[in-house]
Formats: C-alpha cells, structure tokens, sequence
C-alpha cells in the first residue's frame, strides 16, 4: 500500500513538473516573439528615419505608415518621426497632431522637445498662412469682374431701395421719403443696371 502511494506520489510530481516546464516553455516562446517583434519593429522605424534623414520623406511616410497600421502599441518616438515627416511633407494639420501628442507624452524632458517645439510653431504658421491665402483667394472670387444671370425677366429687385423706389431714413421729425436714385418707380433694375451696381459703377440719375 505504501508503495502504491509513493508510486501516485511521483506521479503526479511528475506531471506537475511536466506541466510548469511546458508552460515555462509557453512563455519563453510568446517572450522570445515579442521580442523578435520589437526588433523587426524597431528596425523598420529606424530605416524610415534614415530616409526622412536622407531627405526621402515620401518613402519615410510608407514605411512609417506601415508601422502604424501594424503596431500594437506605438512607440513614443514614432509619433514624433511622424509628426516630424508630416511637416516635410506640407502635411502642417497632420504635423500639429502628431508633435503635440509627443510633447504630451514626453514633455519638456523628452529627447527631441526643442525640434518638435520649433517644427510646431512653424506648421501653426504654416496652417494660418494657408488660411489667409485660402481667405485671400476666396475674397478674389467673389470681387472679380462676372456679370451675373438675372433670369428669364431681366430686371432685379433693388438692393439699395429694396424694392421701395423710395428710401426711407429716420428722422428726429420722422421718417423722411426720397427717391431710390438707381432704381425705377417700381424699385426695379435692369440686368444691366444690376450688374453695374455691384460693381459700384451704376450712376445715379440726374434728377435725384
């Protein structure tokens, strides 16, 4: 009997050891994968950076967009390289994200604080030049020398008189009443007259 429990005794002692030393060998594996993992990743950036380095900022935006469309977790560093690339590239909105979140994540002790710092403010000016330009270009459009369509009757109710034939002004003895000095009787323009307007190259008429 007390050879039959010794016996079960190593038994299961073996089992237990089998057991621990298949998960220990679990382990080693998933830990020896992440690593090979890490360095491929590692890797991969480190080639995108020599060639944003080597000023081949579109080859760089490839590989830097394959490591983020794979990385489980993205290095710190990685957002700044992108950022960084991003403002090579006159991608300035898309540099403002990526370096502010590496200034949030490393602060002012992070390695490369002083370059992220200066390529944001130069993408925030960046950003708000386009803006002006864009502003400036729009502003053109609207000022440039078009005559407009003014349908099927020709004539366009008066913006100045609004459709009055009379302009009416508030007075300290009332409301005062004169003649639209573009419009006709019905405070209507022609086509013409209209487009003349706008330009601000309508006359008035004589007897106003």
């Amino acid at each position: 009997m007390y050879r039959l429990i010794l016996f079960i005794g190593v038994l299961l002692t073996s089992f237990t050891l089998s057991a621990q030393t298949e998960q220990e060998k679990i382990r080693e594996d998933i830990a020896q994968r992440q690593a090979q993992y890490q360095t491929a990743l590692d890797r991969l950036i480190e080639n995108g950076v020599e060639k944003m380095d080597a000023g081949d900022f579109e080859g760089a935006n490839v590989i830097f967009k394959d490591v983020l469309k794979n990385a489980q977790v993205v290095p710190t560093e990685m957002t700044f390289y992108f950022g960084k690339n991003s403002f090579y590239l006159e991608k300035y909105e898309q540099s403002i994200d990526w370096l502010n979140k590496y200034i949030q994540l490393k602060g002012t002790q992070g390695r490369y604080f002083e370059e992220a710092t200066d390529l944001l403010n130069k993408s925030n000016a960046a950003v708000r030049l386009m803006r002006q330009q864009e502003a400036k270009a729009t502003e053109a459009i609207l000022a440039a020398d078009y005559d407009i369509d003014c349908g099927p009757t020709g004539m366009v109710i008066c913006p100045v008189c609004q459709g009055r034939g009379v302009i009416i002004t508030k007075t300290s003895f009332g409301q005062n009443y004169r003649e639209c000095p573009y419009s006709d009787e019905h405070g209507l323009l022609t086509c013409e007259e209209y487009n003349l307007l706008l330009k601000g190259k309508l006359e008035k008429k004589i007897n106003n």
